[in-house]
């Protein structure tokens, strides 16, 4: 345990925990084990196999309401990511100033692993994957947390590695204080989940920021250098740990790049270098997820031969212009991981065929003009799979000749046979959150595939 945080270490000490997932049941288990006194309690429904988990143990907890004079007298509360600043309870914690904190903020206190933090609007399930594939690849004892993997907080309790790559989420990044990213990568910034940040983009922007918070200069801090929100926003902030920026070409104080046809990483360990045809991950936006990936091993010394072969043979992450099948001469591709407009552009850009989109869900103060020009280009008909698509067709009505609206995931399949053409490509991107029609957006994309295998 860090010295600064024995003041809270002892069973006098009451930790609540806000959310019943794999984010709160590891944050009971390991304040459970660090002696505090635990309670786990969830607006909704826990699943049965986090029940079975806080039972075994002897975990105190509630499902379907937050019991206030329970909670309201914690010394600490821990909260999950998917809860709002906005729900009652938080505001009533807030009036009585006990302090909220991330999951993550909590297990870091309790290791001295080394941490791989990355973060982004886009791209970063991938590039978490990819980092943590090339470091185990290499055999290096590695755990994967935050949004993937499991809790970060029940590896520290009882699966404890050496070091951790960790998704983190701007709701995560939203309570975290005195963690530390020994290793920060910052991928882009585009509008994303504004509802959650009084549609302000500063908001937003300055909680993607805190994943550079207390680094030193021992620290590395990986980021797109042709994001102009981020070299904007570098020129406030001061990075203290040293800096790693890169980009699709080279220029000065850039440390990785594309030189022709190769790839070119620079750190202190040294120069590696990687024909870019060998990239198991194709599409430019995979080039800059392959290069913060390199970059963070390299930083870690880890053996050029193991980046390079991890970097050729890795699958890619399901959900996330996951190729489904052809039929009958159309490609249908599940993006449902692109919850945001940025998202559907990078898949857009992607694609060299006629496309028939399906877009919709919950919309989250989306600004579809990004996506507009590849659309009027691209786009043979769009497919509005939501509740309410109104926004949508105030935006694209009079742009495409031919939309649909779709009730459900079989009936916008069923539309989307009709629509393409042979040669075309069938890409499900929806811009949007999948909690009007889906359980999650893995819901979705499952749904997608199985209807299409069906066709």
């Amino acid at each position: 345990m860090k010295e600064q945080d024995k003041i809270l270490e002892g069973p006098s000490r009451r930790i609540v925990v806000l959310g019943g997932g794999e984010s709160g049941t590891g944050a009971a288990i390991l304040a459970q084990k660090e002696g505090f006194d635990v309670f786990l309690s969830d607006f909704s429904t826990i699943f049965p196999s986090y029940k079975e988990k806080l039972d075994a143990y002897s975990i105190l907890w509630e499902e379907g309401q937050h019991t206030e004079e329970m909670i309201l007298n914690a010394d600490e509360v821990i909260k999950s990511p998917g809860i709002s600043d906005k729900a009652p309870i938080i505001r009533k914690l807030k009036e009585k100033n006990i302090p909220i904190i991330s999951e993550i903020e909590f297990a870091g206190r309790y290791t001295d692993a080394k941490m791989v933090c990355i973060t982004g609007s886009n791209g970063k399930t991938t590039t978490t994957m990819l980092t943590y594939h090339i470091l185990k690849s290499a055999g290096l004892d590695v755990g994967l947390a935050g949004n993937v993997g499991n809790s970060l907080a029940y590896q520290v309790a009882e699966e404890p590695h050496d070091v951790y790559v960790i998704e983190l989420s701007s709701f995560q990044l939203d309570n975290m204080y005195d963690f530390k990213a020994d290793i920060a990568v910052l991928l882009n910034i585009t509008p994303d989940h504004l509802d959650r940040y009084d549609y302000e983009m500063q908001h937003y922007v300055d909680a993607k920021f805190r994943i550079i918070q207390n680094q030193t200069e021992k620290d590395a801090f990986i980021f797109w250098n042709d994001d102009p929100i981020i070299t904007r926003e570098i020129l406030e902030h001061h990075p203290g740990a040293t800096v790693y920026p890169f980009a699709e070409s080279y220029h000065p104080g850039v440390r990785a790049y594309m030189q022709g046809e190769q790839l070119v990483i620079e750190t202190d360990h040294g120069t590696f270098t990687m024909e870019e045809d060998l990239l198991a991950l194709t599409g430019t936006h995979n080039l800059y997820n392959s290069l913060a990936s390199g970059i963070a091993a390299k930083v870690l010394d880890i053996q050029d031969e193991y980046i390079r072969a991890a970097l050729s043979d890795f699958k890619g992450v399901e959900h996330r212009l996951e190729k489904v099948t052809r039929v009958r001469g159309v490609d249908y591709i599940n993006d449902s991981k692109a919850t945001n407009v940025n998202s559907c552009w990078y898949a857009l850009g992607s694609i060299h065929t006629r496309i028939v989109l399906i877009l919709g869900g919950t919309d989250k103060g989306n600004d579809y003009t990004e996506i507009e020009e590849l659309v009027k280009k691209k786009v043979r008909a769009l497919i509005f799979l939501g509740k309410d698509n109104t926004k949508l067709h105030s935006f694209f009505d009079g742009k495409i000749d031919r939309i649909e609206d779709a009730g459900s995931m079989q009936e916008a399949v069923a539309k989307a046979y009709q629509l393409a053409e042979k040669g075309d490509t069938v890409l499900l991107s929806p811009c949007c959150a999948s909690f009007d029609l889906f359980k999650s957006y893995e819901d979705r994309g499952d749904q997608f595939k199985h209807y299409v295998r069906e066709l």
